[in-house]
């Protein structure tokens, strides 16, 4: 439930944008947490630390193909005066029992296979002539020697320290290590270890679901023609593909008509797959704002603490908004502007946190930073409104991209981050200090 309804406020008050993103982080909880196949977790966030059982790597193994020995027995090898060491047998990955090498023996190995007992070090296959004679191995021939019957020789071509080529046990993570801590996104290399160490499950919260639905009757979809007075639906693509980026499972529905009922049967029809809904359009003070006809009084009377506040902003873009829970499970809904500006702004301010929150993530906003304005004109602001200007962010400055408009879709392409000006500041003159939000 909203905490709106703890506030005094009237259908006049103005809201701050932090007074909104408080209600919004106030009332989102994370999702239960579940237990998934590790593939099924990926981008998921851990709710347990994971301790590694077992060391890895688990036992002593070559990182190269060739042939373990004992220091011993090459001390002082070189081509002039090669070490002639009996080969006792090979030793592959997997191998259950290994040979035991003793004084003047080898063992040809092949990389990642035990370290047979009696060996001390690994001398490259290259170091040597293979078991054939003539040299040391170089090229191609390192690679196609076929595997010397017990009894034969091999010649050794370099000396080799103690523990040369040989990954030792536990290098890498050992038992009882820290392997990842709770609150870990799981990407590919987190889901690579939680493999390595055996664990087939994890314990996660899962990514969020979240519908995203744009409204209006002028809307086509792309590859659709145009016809007089219509657009093109971009809004409910640019927001499913941010609600994506942001981590969550995301599904588009499109663009509904201008019709109240319509948009309140699909709306519900939706929330057997949604963690959180978004709208986009329909939530000013036009006569065909759908959304608000919709959903102002969704819940009152059936569901006890569900509804949706519609509110004003003290913000340019996205004055109008909209926030609550609807449904017996209480499913948020934000219900954003239609001016793709608006909607994507307020995506970024405002359901990217609560995406976040539900993944049960600490910091939840984007990052943000101090950078130099560089402009060739002073830019101005409404006086009490928090403006978020489009801008491109390098090396500690940040240069603005298309005007305050709304609508400016191609201009927003360009931008990778948002420039905040204060609701007390009407004019920021070029080479002022401004804070910025990176959105890449």
């Amino acid at each position: 439930m909203s905490t709106a309804a703890n506030r005094t406020t009237g259908p006049d008050h103005l809201w701050t944008v932090d007074e909104h993103l408080e209600d919004i982080l106030a009332t989102v909880r994370p999702l239960e947490p579940i237990e998934l196949q590790l593939l099924d977790a990926q981008g998921c966030v851990l709710v347990e630390d994971i301790t590694v059982p077992v060391s890895l790597p688990p036992f002593d193994n070559s990182s190269m193909d060739g042939y373990a020995v004992r220091v011993t027995d090459v001390a002082g090898a070189s081509e002039e005066y090669p070490a002639a060491l009996t080969v006792v047998g090979d030793v592959a990955a997997g191998q259950a029992e290994p040979l035991h090498v003793g004084p003047g023996e080898a063992a040809r190995i092949m990389t990642g296979a035990p370290l047979p007992p009696g060996a001390e070090a690994v001398v490259p296959v290259e170091w040597t002539d293979g078991g054939l004679g003539g040299g040391p191995v170089t090229g191609m021939r390192a690679h196609s020697q076929a595997p010397e019957a017990a009894g034969g020789q091999v010649q050794v071509y370099r000396s080799a320290e103690a523990r040369a080529h040989v990954r030792a046990k536990g290098s890498d993570v050992k038992a009882g290590d820290r392997a990842l801590d709770a609150g870990t996104i799981l990407g590919p290399p987190q889901i690579a270890l939680l493999a390595a160490i055996g664990r087939g499950t994890v314990r996660v919260r899962p990514r969020p679901r979240v519908v995203v639905m744009s409204t209006g009757s002028e809307l086509v979809q792309p590859d659709e023609q145009l016809g007089d007075g219509q657009i093109y639906d971009s809004n409910s693509f640019a927001l499913t593909a941010a609600a994506r980026d942001a981590g969550a499972i995301a599904y588009r529905v499109g663009a509904v008509a201008d019709d109240a009922e319509t948009l309140r049967d699909t709306i519900e029809d939706q929330l057997v797959r949604a963690d959180l809904l978004v709208t986009t359009g329909g939530v000013s003070v036009g006569a065909y704002d759908v959304v608000k006809e919709a959903l102002s009084s969704v819940g009152d009377e059936d569901e006890e603490g569900a509804g949706i506040d519609f509110r004003k902003l003290a913000m340019q873009p996205g004055k109008p908004q909209g926030f609550g829970s609807i449904g017996p499970d209480h499913i948020p809904l934000l219900a954003l502007p239609g001016n793709p500006v608006s909607s994507y702004v307020s995506f970024e301010l405002f359901a990217r946190p609560a995406i976040r929150t539900l993944m049960g993530l600490g910091d939840v906003h984007r990052p943000r930073t101090r950078a130099t304005l560089t402009t060739d004109k002073a830019l101005s602001s409404p006086k009490g409104r928090r403006q978020f200007l489009r801008g491109t962010y390098a090396d500690g400055e940040v240069t603005p991209v298309g005007g305050a408009g709304s609508h400016l879709v191609a201009a927003l392409a360009l931008a990778d981050a948002l420039i905040v000006v204060p609701e007390d500041v009407e004019s920021v003159e070029p080479g002022t200090e401004v804070e910025v939000v990176l959105l890449g």
